[in-house]
């Protein structure tokens, strides 16, 4: 006996075919070759020459370019160069010449297969739930803490990078930072400092980091930001970093009258002023540096910063200078932190840990399913029966894998764990729907069917208003699973449940 498309059949087919195109995109992702650009340092050769945050990477100098050992194998034979290298990159946009001496400034990783994000507890990486330190911050206060925050972490070319609002039921509102890939102590190094920077001559401030101060500063460009060859030392190995700064016209104003009256000493390097610009961080005094007799009184824009990292090797303090240069040229561009910070929870999460639940959870809910199936088939004896309610609460996964695609949510363990809980209330439903539909009773099945709905619709409400507390609950964190149960039920009363109901009345034959 074949079966009748309904309206409710026909709208659940129409959300699984936009759902499914959501996950898979048009044309499917897993269909694509190359490499995902996902980060492109400021300033740097290769945003100036033209590449792009979520540019796809198809061939260099006309190679293919499949995936991250491809694109490594052609990078690793190029770079580094004493010669500038001349690469013709071909992307999904416009076709990228990048000539430089330098590797290109860009992170890459293979296309994701799916729109699905995963979060940071399938990813691996770090937490922080973050509050300012002494002060109750207002929800608005919060927002723009955020947004601060936000530029400074991308100004790092941080990927998988998640800065969001949160607060618990008592009011206390907090910042959610989550950074794949990177470690509990990556965190804390990146978010514990307020970063404010000052330069001094004597107590006078000469400019701070921030817009309204610096105009410009040179990052990725080896003509004027770059690390000296490391010295040894007692301990080790010490590297300088030097980069130039551009200053505001106000800044530049303002360091021209402090210098003016300044006097002037001999030394054998040759004749500066008797005060120094000193570097300050957070209070902490950076470096100072010698101001040449040139410059008294006069307005210049350009400004040298200096600095240098330590390191048991070579190698070691060369990473280390660069990532103290980087540190201090986003300070120097994004200005300070609104407000000093302080950790309230720090956790790490592993990656391996994260695949090992993902891969459990989803053997339990396809055992949940199949299982539950069985138990309804020996129950009612109805393979079709059976058949339908596997297809509906699959196709209830699918939907809310189709919207979290849709939104970018990003799914973590608690929003799996309310995927699982659809399944189940999913049951529960369908089979209240099955009972009604089997049993002999003096009504139509169309009335049974509607007594069903009414059930149904009682539990839908006593879970959705259980679930938003979750929203808030643990300062967020069970957001997801509150979210994905919330996506899932509305879905399974609205479009799957009401369809299953029209298949059973067709299997039936009513």
């Amino acid at each position: 006996m074949s079966l009748k498309l309904t309206f409710r059949i026909w709208l659940l087919i129409i959300v699984l075919l936009f759902s499914i195109l959501a996950i898979f995109s048009f044309p499917p992702s897993f269909l694509k070759s190359g490499v995902l650009i996902t980060s492109v340092g400021s300033n740097s050769t290769a945003s100036q020459q033209g590449l792009l945050q979520g540019q796809i990477i198809k061939s260099i100098n006309g190679n293919p370019i499949n995936n991250l050992a491809d694109f490594s194998a052609v990078i690793s034979s190029k770079f580094p160069s004493n010669q500038s290298q001349k690469l013709d990159i071909v992307t999904d946009g416009p076709e990228i010449i990048y000539y430089s001496n330098q590797t290109p400034d860009i992170t890459v990783s293979n296309i994701p297969k799916t729109n699905i994000r995963l979060g940071l507890d399938l990813v691996g990486g770090a937490r922080a739930l973050v509050q300012a330190q002494g002060l109750k911050l207002s929800s608005s206060q919060v927002a723009d803490l955020v947004s601060v925050t936000q530029n400074r972490l991308n100004e790092f070319g941080l990927t998988d990078l998640q800065v969001a609002p949160v607060s618990d039921l008592s009011g206390n509102n907090f910042m959610l930072i989550e950074i794949a890939g990177a470690t509990p102590n990556d965190l804390q190094s990146l978010i514990a400092q307020q970063g404010k920077f000052e330069a001094k001559i004597g107590n006078q401030t000469v400019f701070e980091g921030g817009k309204n101060d610096i105009a410009s500063v040179c990052r990725g460009d080896q003509s004027c930001a770059y690390v000296n060859v490391p010295q040894q030392s007692s301990n080790g190995y010490i590297a300088q970093f030097q980069f130039q700064i551009t200053l505001s016209g106000a800044a530049a104003q303002r360091e021209a009258d402090i210098t003016r009256n300044l006097g002037v000493n001999s030394t054998a390097q040759g004749r500066y002023l008797n005060e120094t610009l000193d570097l300050y961080v957070d209070g902490k005094q950076l470096d100072s540096l010698l101001i040449s007799q040139d410059l008294q009184g006069r307005v210049t824009t350009q400004i040298s910063i200096q600095g240098s990292g330590s390191g048991a090797t070579s190698d070691d303090a060369v990473k280390n200078a660069e990532d103290q240069m980087k540190k201090l040229q986003t300070i120097l561009i994004t200005g300070s932190l609104p407000y000093k910070l302080e950790i309230v929870q720090l956790d790490t999460i592993s990656p391996l840990l994260g695949t090992a639940f993902t891969n459990v959870i989803i053997l339990a809910g396809i055992l949940a399913l199949f299982g539950a199936s069985l138990v309804v088939f020996i129950r009612y004896r109805k393979i079709k029966a059976s058949l339908a309610l596997i297809l509906t609460s699959f196709s209830e996964i699918i939907i809310i894998l189709g919207i979290a695609a849709l939104i970018q949510w990003n799914l973590d363990l608690p929003s799996i764990a309310g995927i699982l809980a659809t399944i189940g209330t999913g049951f529960d439903s369908q089979i209240v729907i099955l009972d009604e539909a089997t049993h002999e009773k003096t009504l139509s099945l169309k009335q049974r069917l509607k007594r069903a709905f009414v059930i149904i619709m009682g539990a839908y409400f006593t879970a959705g208003v259980s679930m938003i507390p979750l929203f808030w609950a643990g300062a967020g964190l069970l957001k997801g699973f509150a979210f994905t149960t919330l996506i899932g039920i509305t879905a399974g009363v609205f479009i799957t449940r009401p369809a299953f109901s029209d298949i059973i009345q067709r299997i039936n034959g009513d």
